[in-house]
């Protein structure tokens, strides 16, 4: 099978080539179309593009897109996301990026697709690929609406916002130390004007305490293609264990399905806690996915 591959940094562009196949499985593009319309909106508005990599490869066979991935995670080493896509595709993916003389360190994404194209890499550098994370990304099916806490749940605003940005940092890092792997500085993932946009757009929510105190944080992004993804949840560790997580998960949920979108979720498959909260209020597993580290003897 022979492949054309088309390499752009325009994010705009990648969506006008590659919107009917982001569309077609729109749960399973979640990350790749969010991520994409995010950073295409930022252009539009006249932020200049990145430092660091940020590009995209669909993949055509004929006038088909069959595959597409990105190099745009602003922390290092920079890790692809990689879409399904046939074995080969995720090959021909892998031999043109060794001859642009890029090395990329780090593959995420559905598998087979982010295996095949990690151990190709690693190939052509006389190098190694491991696999360092499990995920799952689960769809909401039937809502199971869960034991309500004292409290209630609300919209975080503009006085939440320091808060809002050490929790979503806080669920960074515990991601990280929970699969046992470093974590990059935290301010290259989040700042403060990523939590302003989301608190004005009403994408973070709150569980407060009957006595006012906030316990808990559901976030979500907003909906692509009628899709949207929860995340981060994070209570802190003296609030755990209280139902605040299922609470706060099933309410944005509802909330969301309301308005018309689909929800889903990523979890880590090695922690068996999010998993169970998860399941029993309504998700379902849908792909499995991994993150994989690629290692070059230097």
């Amino acid at each position: 099978m022979t492949y054309r591959l088309s390499f752009t940094e325009e994010p705009a562009e990648l969506l006008s080539t590659a919107s009917e196949f982001l569309a077609a499985e729109p749960v399973v593009s979640t990350v790749m179309s969010t991520f994409t319309e995010r950073l295409a909106r930022e252009r539009a508005e006249g932020k200049p593009a990145p430092a660091h990599p940020c590009w995209w490869v669909t993949v055509h066979e004929g006038d088909q897109v069959v595959g597409v991935a990105m190099r745009t995670a602003p922390f290092e080493p920079h890790p692809m996301f990689v879409l399904p896509m046939p074995d080969d595709a995720a090959r021909a993916i892998a031999d043109a990026i060794a001859a642009r003389d890029e090395e990329v360190r780090g593959v995420n994404g559905a598998l087979p697709a982010a295996e095949v194209l990690a151990t190709t890499l690693a190939a052509h550098y006389g190098g190694t690929a491991d696999i360092h994370e499990h995920t799952r990304l689960h769809v909401l099916g039937e809502l199971v609406e869960p034991p309500s806490p004292p409290g209630r749940l609300r919209a975080a605003t503009s006085a939440d916002a320091a808060l809002s940005l050490a929790w979503f940092q806080g669920f960074l890092a515990e991601a990280a130390e929970q699969a046992g792997r470093p974590h990059p500085p935290l301010s290259d993932f989040h700042d403060e004007e990523f939590i302003a946009g989301k608190i004005a757009r009403q994408e973070i929510w709150l569980w407060e305490a009957e006595d006012g105190e906030v316990v808990h944080l559901t976030a979500h992004n907003p909906p692509s293609y009628g899709v949207a993804r929860i995340g981060p949840v994070f209570t802190p560790r003296s609030h755990r264990g209280r139902g605040y997580a299922s609470a706060g998960v099933a309410a944005v949920s509802r909330r969301l399905r309301d308005q018309g979108a689909d929800v889903c979720l990523y979890t880590d498959q090695a922690n068996p806690t999010s998993n169970k909260v998860y399941a029993a209020i309504g998700f379902e597993p849908l792909v499995d996915q991994g993150n994989w580290v690629v290692r070059v003897t230097d």
